[in-house]
C-alpha cells in the first residue's frame, strides 16, 4: 500500500518512536512556528492504536507537526537513546496558543468536541480571559455522527457559518485525526486542525489537572485513573501497558513495525 505525501514537516530533526516520528522542538518553538496546518499530538494511547490501526498510521505523514505528548514518550525518548527537548501536551499549547493571537482578528476558533454544554463554558471561559471573541462556535457532536444521517453535515454547517479559521477536535486519539484528515477540505475558511483530545475539559475546569510534580515525574495517568477509575481502567490498565514492551523491543533492535511489510 502507497503511504500518502508526506506534507512539510519543517527543519526540526524528528525521533523515532516505535511506528511514529515526533518533532524534537520546544514550547516556544511549537507556539511561534504552527501558525496554520495539522497538528498532532502523539501520547501512549495512539502510540498503541498505531500499532493495529493501519488507517491511523496512513496518515500520519499528513501531520506538519507531531509533538511528544507524554511524560512516559518523553522518558522513554531518554532510554531509546533519542531525547527529545521536552514534553509538549495540547492542554499546554492551546492556551499559549489562544493567547498569542489574542489581538490576532484572523484566528477565529471553532471547538467541536466534550460533552453537552462544556465546550460552551469553556468558550466562556476562554473569550473573558482573552478579551475578545476568539470562539467562535461550539458543538459536542453525538458519539455516533459519522453514521447518523446528517451528522457530518451538520458539524461542517456550523463550523463554516461560524466563521472559523482554527478547528479545535476532541473526539479521542485516532478518531479525531482521521476526521481531519478525511473532511478537512470541507472546511474551506479554515486552516489550522488542533485535535487536543480534552483539552476543552481541562479549559472549561470540569476536569482538574494535576499539580505539575505529578505529571513531571510520569504520573498524570495514575492521577486520572484514581479520579474517574471507570472511564479509564482498561485504557490504562490494559491498552497502554503493552508500550513498554514494545519500548525495550526497541531498545534492544528487535522491535518490527506490524505494517512495515505491507
Amino acid at each position: 500500500m502507497t503511504r500518502p505525501v508526506a506534507r512539510t514537516r519543517g527543519s526540526y530533526p524528528r525521533v523515532k518512536v516505535l511506528n511514529a516520528e515526533v518533532d524534537d522542538l520546544g514550547m516556544d518553538e511549537l507556539v511561534e512556528d504552527f501558525d496554520r496546518g495539522f497538528l498532532l499530538t502523539l501520547h501512549v494511547d495512539m502510540l498503541m492504536k498505531l500499532q493495529k490501526d493501519r488507517e491511523f498510521y496512513d496518515i500520519l505523514d499528513r501531520f506538519d507537526i507531531i509533538t511528544c505528548d507524554s511524560q512516559i514518550l518523553y522518558f522513554a525518548t531518554k532510554f531509546l537513546g533519542t531525547p527529545v527537548k521536552e514534553r509538549l501536551s495540547g492542554s499546554d499549547f492551546f492556551p499559549r496558543y489562544y493567547h498569542k493571537h489574542a489581538n490576532n482578528p484572523d484566528i477565529r476558533i471553532f471547538l467541536c468536541g466534550g460533552k453537552e454544554g462544556i465546550a460552551e463554558i469553556a468558550a466562556e471561559k476562554i473569550n473573558a480571559r482573552v478579551g475578545r471573541e476568539i470562539i467562535v462556535g461550539t458543538y459536542a457532536p453525538p458519539f455516533d455522527f459519522e453514521t447518523r444521517a446528517g451528522g457530518v453535515e451538520e458539524i461542517v454547517d456550523r463550523v463554516n457559518a461560524s466563521g472559523a479559521t482554527v478547528l479545535l477536535v476532541g473526539l479521542g486519539g485516532g478518531r479525531q485525526e482521521k476526521f481531519i484528515v478525511k473532511y478537512h477540505e470541507r472546511f474551506p475558511n479554515v486552516h489550522s486542525y488542533l485535535p487536543l483530545g480534552g483539552t476543552i475539559d481541562y479549559e472549561a475546569g470540569t476536569f482538574k489537572r494535576p499539580p505539575a510534580w505529578v505529571t513531571d515525574w510520569g504520573f498524570e495517568w495514575f492521577y486520572r485513573l484514581c479520579k474517574e477509575p471507570v472511564a479509564r481502567f482498561h485504557r490504562y490498565v490494559i491498552h497502554e501497558p503493552p508500550a513498554l514492551y514494545h519500548l525495550l523491543r526497541q531498545r534492544l533492535g528487535l522491535y518490527r513495525d506490524p505494517f512495515a511489510q505491507e
